[in-house]
């Protein structure tokens, strides 16, 4: 007997004689290192672990059967410390599925709630069976249980060059809403295969990196309801059933015991074509809600190891969402530490978005911790040494980290304050002039004493939770009747502007400042230090119809609407310039070395250069980035942003006698320039609300 990776190789399974029989089947104790199930020649190792257990039993079933078949309670010798672990012979993996059933303690004020009738989930199971078509209602009597995953995907010489932090262009999307829609044109609609068929869209726009809202195994029929006709479901997935598996529903052909198989072809695919793959991951709670939710894993295995809760043994809900993981608790570090490497090995995933991150940081009583074991464990771990941990620094329970989350140099964050003050500057509030040069320079306000400024700011104006892009710019309040909430769920706080009239308009006028509105953004995104993203479809103006938050919308509401691609090609082909723009100048993705003409490395200028007039009436900024490149050039770029009503005349730095000023981009009327177009005068007039993207260029290149 001998261990090679994580098989058991058994060549004569009789030499381990004698074997001990249990409910018919022969048995030895198991891998005890080695969490979930694993295949072994000749059988299969079961491993499981719990604090207060005091007996355990794993139960086979058949393939699409209610009932099992087999009861095989683990032997009393074959628990070591708190883990319980047995190898069954005689299993072939293609022929059942499993579950356990544990017995201990009831005190629910101490937070024990064993039952040793509840069908449990494996926490570490690797594929999910009981739900695995969309939409389908699992019957109330049915059990999740798990499958037994053949891991034999060939990666080949599977090495591509990664990209940097400042390099990345992410472009966040809904696995099934990116194709589902009939427009999308792609023969899997609303699978992992869909969105393959769609690399080369993803090419031809420009980005590198594609973060996928959860695709953790989630039941979308758990809140299942209805309204006015329509079905509402747990559509955005932010709540987890499993941690480990695919969900199965995201696959075009699903085939049995080889979960994963078709998310892993189309990680291949991306990466073979430039694109990194971030996963959205939810560590901060379950769906088994509170205590008015299911136990079907988690709460029956250690309720009190795995939640947060409080003296009485009621859940703490930092969340939102009923419960909150005891993310802080060894045991707990130690799961969603084995995950995120299983995913980095297993799928070669490259990066990792935490929502509601803030909860990784709270300790047991739910405080918050100045130096939490699990962020610093994950920022070290040798195997996620070059992953991207990305934080979505804040909770449900109040606690916001934008700028101060724990980072020990490794932790980006979703920056809001970039998209609140963006937001607010450029729909023309007064009092934010300051605050959007120092955004656009990358935040160093926030990040700079850490020395974090080239790797901590994702830049944000508009992501899954709220407005589109398009919308943000038609809608100045929110729209969620459809959630059927009477519009008191989703954020208030939109910074939102319907440039005069709420929705959609006749009004031509109206019509182009939008369109412009949707420019600027896109330049200033574009043109800002930091790691910029943006939802998908707001390159071609994708509406959610006013709901900022459509968590629960399978259909038009959420599903992107490739038609209009063409309707609005002239946003399309202005974000493609934008992207390319930004890869040609590295100025803006991170400090070069010194600009030897004595610009520094970011400048602030209002309506004259070098002057830092930001009082309240303040609309008028702009931003240069000065330094030479790999190539020993001068890479020199400036974007004027004019947040007023009426034109703005601008007077731009003076660059040495062999430079010139040459504008690349206008949002006024949407013209960009290829090459850049010649500014003779060192002066611009900036037009209403709008922004003029330049660098200078030498006579000489």
């Amino acid at each position: 007997m001998s261990l090679v990776g994580e098989q058991l190789q058994v060549d004569n399974p009789s030499a381990l004689m004698p074997l001990d029989k249990v409910a018919g089947y022969d048995v030895r104790p198991g891998l005890y290192e080695i969490n979930g199930a694993r295949a072994i020649p000749g059988g299969v190792s079961f491993t499981v672990h719990s604090c207060e257990a005091v007996s355990c039993e794993l139960l086979l079933f058949k393939p699409h059967t209610k009932e099992y078949y087999a009861v095989i309670p683990f032997p009393e010798n074959y628990k070591i410390g708190n883990v319980y672990s047995m190898i069954v012979f005689g299993l072939k993996i293609d022929e059942f599925e499993y579950a356990y059933r544990l017995d201990g303690p009831y005190i629910p004020e101490k937070g024990l709630i064993f039952d040793k009738e509840k069908i449990l989930l494996d926490p570490y199971a690797h594929a999910v069976c009981g739900q695995s078509k969309w939409g389908e209602r699992v019957d109330d009597g049915e059990c999740y249980r798990a499958r037994v995953v053949r891991h034999n995907y060939d990666w080949g010489n599977h090495t591509y060059k990664k990209h940097s932090m400042q390099d990345l262009i992410i472009y966040e999307l809904h696995v099934r809403g990116f194709t589902y829609h009939p427009s999308s044109g792609v023969e899997f609609p609303g699978t992992f295969a869909g969105l393959a068929e769609k690399i080369p869209y993803l090419k031809e726009l420009g980005i590198n990196a594609v973060e996928l809202m959860p695709i953790f195994e989630f039941d979308e029929m758990g809140n299942y309801r209805e309204k006015d006709g329509k079905q509402l479901l747990d559509y955005w997935g932010y709540n987890p059933v499993s941690f480990f598996a695919p969900n199965t529903s995201y696959s075009s052909k699903p085939k049995r015991n080889h979960e994963g198989l078709e998310l892993k072809k189309v990680i291949h695919e991306l990466h073979q074509n430039g694109i990194e793959v971030i996963l959205d991951v939810v560590f901060n709670h379950t769906a088994e809600g509170n205590q008015d939710g299911r136990m079907f894993s988690f709460k029956g295995f250690d309720n009190q190891v795995y939640y947060l809760l409080t003296p009485e043994g009621e859940y703490y809900n930092f969340s939102g969402c009923g419960n909150t993981l005891n993310c802080n608790h060894p045991v707990v570090q130690q799961l969603i530490l084995e995950c995120l490497r299983y995913w980095v090995i297993e799928y070669r995933i490259d990066g990792f978005r935490f929502d509601l991150a803030s909860i990784l940081g709270r300790s047991e009583d739910g405080s918050p911790m100045s130096k939490p074991p699990l962020l610093q464990s994950l920022a070290f771990d040798s195997v996620l040494s070059d992953v991207k941990l990305i934080a979505e620094a804040w909770d449900a329970g109040g606690l916001y980290q934008v700028g101060s989350f724990p980072s020990w140099n490794r932790w980006a964050e979703w920056n809001g304050k970039y998209r609140d003050d963006l937001r607010s500057f450029l729909k023309g509030d007064g009092g934010f002039a300051s605050a959007a040069v120092k955004r656009i320079a990358g935040s160093q306000d926030m990040y700079a004493m850490e020395e974090r400024e080239d790797n901590a700011s994702v830049n944000f104006l508009t992501c899954h939770d709220g407005f589109t892009l398009y919308d943000l710019y038609c809608y100045s309040i929110k729209h969620n009747e459809a959630n059927g909430w009477n519009n008191t769920d989703g954020a208030d706080d939109n910074r939102s502007w319907n440039c005069g009239v709420e929705g959609e308009t006749d009004n031509e006028e109206i019509k182009l400042l939008r369109m412009r509105m949707i420019r600027n953004a896109c330049a200033v995104l574009m043109c800002s230090r930091g790691t910029p993203m943006f939802l998908a479809g707001d390159e071609f103006c994708n509406t959610q119809f006013g709901n900022n938050n459509p968590y629960c919308q399978d259909n038009e509401i959420s599903w992107l609407d490739w038609e209009r691609k063409e309707k609005y090609k002239d946003i399309f082909e202005f974000f493609k310039f934008m992207i390319a723009f930004r890869k040609e100048h590295p100025v803006i993705r991170k400090k070069l070395r010194p600009c030897q003409y004595g610009f520094p490395d970011v400048s602030f200028h209002g309506e004259q250069p070098f002057v830092e007039r930001f009082d309240w009436e303040a609309r008028v900024i702009g931003v240069m980035f000065a330094g030479r490149n790999s190539n020993s050039r001068e890479d020199i770029v400036y974007i004027a942003v004019n947040a007023f009503w009426e034109p703005r005349r601008l007077t731009l730095p003076k660059v040495p006698v062999s430079y010139s000023w040459k504008i690349a981009a206008d949002t006024y009327e949407g013209r960009f320039y290829r090459p850049g177009k010649l500014c003779i005068t060192g002066e611009i007039e900036l037009q209403p609300r709008s922004v003029m993207v330049l660098y200078a260029e030498s006579f000489y290149y």
